[in-house]
């Protein structure tokens, strides 16, 4: 039988959700967590939005194409955002949660709090509302906010960048002091120093599990 404590805390059936800008190494520090979890005897759900399901999937596609440069409505961008999440609640995390797992997900209702709030300027409040009935008001147990400068951030991208990612500099400004404003005061946020190499960031996020 697997146990769902680890350091002293107990993780079944707890979400947690890695945020950030892009180019932060979410998605590598979530898949990171979820084998050292795996390793301490949890059983653990790995994920990570946009995408999940099917649906899901599609919807990115739509999402992240340069093809929709310039005439995705910001609006209609969350929207999008919503869906994915909707259907990345019902059919992935909830169910996994109520099962007893632990589920580790790249990206959560705080993305869109900092890209679709403070980066696209829309109503911090309906977000919060949308977020709340897009998940059946389930957030996130624990969250590591991998933090790293906008600059720093960006000039990791190699290759072509997304429709999101072609974003300007002034963009991803905004889109950091949401995530800094929004988790300054919450004891469920654990803000790491994204800066250093892939390991001394795992060690950060595994030191503040007990790890």
């Amino acid at each position: 039988m697997l146990s769902g404590e680890v350091g002293g805390i107990e993780l079944a059936g707890k979400l947690i959700v890695f945020e950030g800008l892009d180019f932060t190494g979410k998605t590598t520090q979530a898949r990171l967590l979820a084998r050292r979890l795996q390793d301490e005897g949890c059983e653990v759900v790995l994920t990570g939005e946009p995408g999940g399901t099917a649906v899901g999937n599609t919807v990115r596609e739509i999402l992240l194409s340069r093809r929709n440069s310039g005439t995705l409505d910001d609006f209609a961008e969350l929207l999008l955002f919503l869906v994915s999440r909707a259907q990345h609640a019902r059919e992935v995390v909830l169910p996994a949660l109520d099962q007893g797992k632990t589920v580790v997900s790249s990206r959560y209702r705080l993305s869109s709090l900092a890209y679709q709030g403070y980066g696209r300027g829309i109503d911090l409040g309906l977000i919060e509302r949308l977020n709340e009935e897009a998940t059946r008001g389930r957030r996130a147990d624990i969250t590591f906010l991998i933090d790293v400068p906008v600059e720093v951030a960006l000039a990791r991208k190699r290759g072509d960048r997304d429709r999101i990612e072609a974003e300007a500099v002034e963009f991803y400004d905004r889109v950091r002091r949401g995530f800094l404003e929004l988790t300054a005061d919450d004891p469920s946020v654990h803000r790491i120093d994204g800066t250093g190499d892939v390991d001394a960031t795992a060690a950060a996020v595994a030191g503040c599990l007990g790890l």
